[in-house]
């Protein structure tokens, strides 16, 4: 098996870890030393899902893909033997193969030559009724299915448990935010335990901020199917509104299992518009497809609930849907047909809010999120600091005296707190304010007497 370097994505040695595939236990290991997952080396090569040799390395039930081939022609007319291949992301042997068994059933036949050792297909009158009976059941077309044990596996060897992580990678992921050391350090502790990260504070102190760059801390990508196969029904994991792939030349030069996709740790963000329903398995109805939960797409990143306590359904049910995943590290699902399923929940857990977290849950629920970090407001030397950076930034020259009077004309005799927003927020309404009125780009007490005006509208 080929494998890629962590970080540069370099063909190397292979990974002490990619034995064969083998299916997670069902209940997840919890309590012993031996079952705790050790963490790889931060330079530790990342394997990549081998190329199937036959329909039989690939794991998937002849039936399905024989269904695939028909569909895809059902959809197109004619097809050449390299289309069948790209869209099912299957090797061209393994296609051939099963075209010639669909053409001694007498379903599909060949129309006529295309380049050398290939063919136009097309289907016979009964391969196009039996396309249709596939299409009725579930009219997806795409990436050929991959099996659900072999992604509970993946889901095992990539685990957060597992991934390499020091302080100094969280110092790099958190880099372009201005945090105290012993805010840093809460939150290392935190992501090394793994599990629940409650983040609660004033608002615009970059709670949201840090939840989205903690995963970058773990540094490796991962691989994901883009559709996995359970007993028959098709369930869709790879989401391209929230999974970032990664592209690399390199990795397109290998051989590996196309099914498969790489792509950065995910971190998913939901906010108010989350409901119970997201946490289940939704249904597509005229692709016949389920799409997967968010903690399912979640998995070996982070799932953040951004503005916990002001959804749709209370903080509680919220909970209750999740706190036994959160500590056994599985979930059920429902699928469409009635089969409930057992599937991994390896994520990290991140709530942020700008309650008060006594006043959102009681201390049974309080008890099972280990990690409760309050993220406060900037110092006065933090403050200046941030407004003389972002100034730099957005090529302001800075009138003497000018930060003084901000700070003492707007914060102190207004009693008003700093937030770290804050000197992003005024300084892009100085620019905005300097770019209409064709005046030089330069930071004045005036300026700022405008943009305070602007911005906290007597609050």
């Amino acid at each position: 098996m080929d494998v890629l370097n962590a970080n540069g994505m370099t063909p190397g040695m292979l990974a002490a870890d990619t034995a064969p595939t083998s299916v997670m236990p069902a209940p997840a290991p919890a309590t012993t030393p031996e079952s705790i997952p050790t963490r790889t080396n931060e330079n530790a090569p990342l394997s990549l899902p081998p190329e199937p040799a036959s329909l039989l390395d690939s794991g998937l039930p002849r039936a399905e893909l024989e269904s695939l081939v028909l569909k895809i022609l059902l959809q197109r007319g004619t097809c050449t033997g390299s289309v069948f291949s790209d869209v099912a992301c299957m090797p061209r042997g393994i296609m051939a193969e099963a075209l010639d068994r669909i053409r001694t059933e007498l379903l599909v036949t060949i129309k006529s030559s295309s380049g050398v050792n290939d063919y136009v297909y097309q289907l016979t009158e009964a391969g196009f009724k039996r396309a249709q009976q596939y299409a009725g059941r579930c009219n997806f077309v795409g990436p050929a299915p991959v099996v659900f044990d072999d992604y509970v596996a993946s889901i095992y060897r990539q685990s957060l448990q597992r991934a390499p992580f020091t302080l100094n990678q969280l110092r790099r992921a958190l880099a372009s935010m201005s945090l105290q050391p012993s805010l840093v350090s809460q939150i290392g502790q935190a992501l090394n335990d793994g599990r629940g990260l409650f983040l609660y504070g004033s608002p615009g102190n970059g709670k949201t901020s840090i939840a989205e760059r903690v995963c970058s801390a773990f540094g490796q990508c991962v691989w994901i199917p883009q559709i996995v196969t359970i007993h028959g029904e098709l369930m869709r994991i790879y989401d391209p509104s929230c999974h970032e792939i990664v592209k690399s030349p390199q990795v397109d030069a290998l051989k590996y299992d196309r099914r498969w996709v790489l792509i950065r740790r995910p971190t998913i963000i939901v906010g108010g518009e989350l409901t119970l329903e997201y946490l289940e398995t939704r249904f597509n109805t005229s692709a016949g497809i389920a799409e997967a939960p968010v903690q399912l797409k979640a998995n070996c990143g982070t799932l953040v609930i951004d503005d916990f306590g002001r959804q749709r359904v209370s903080s509680t049910d919220i909970l209750n849907r999740l706190i036994v995943p959160l500590e056994k590290h599985y979930d059920f699902l429902y699928l469409a047909s009635g089969r409930q399923i057992q599937v991994p929940f390896d994520e990290l857990l991140v709530l942020s809010t700008n309650l008060e977290p006594r006043d959102l849950l009681d201390e049974a629920f309080l008890r099972r999120i280990p990690y409760k970090i309050e993220v406060g407001d900037p110092t006065e030397v933090q403050f200046r600091e941030l407004l003389k950076t972002q100034a730099e930034s957005l090529a302001f020259d800075v009138e003497p005296g000018a930060i003084d009077h901000l700070i003492d004309q707007h914060y102190r005799r207004a009693h008003r707190p700093f937030r770290f927003c804050h000197p992003r927020d005024l300084l892009r309404q100085i620019k905005n304010f300097c770019e209409v009125h064709g005046e030089p780009k330069r930071l004045t007490a005036d300026g700022f007497d405008l943009a305070v005006q602007n911005y906290f509208a007597g609050l």
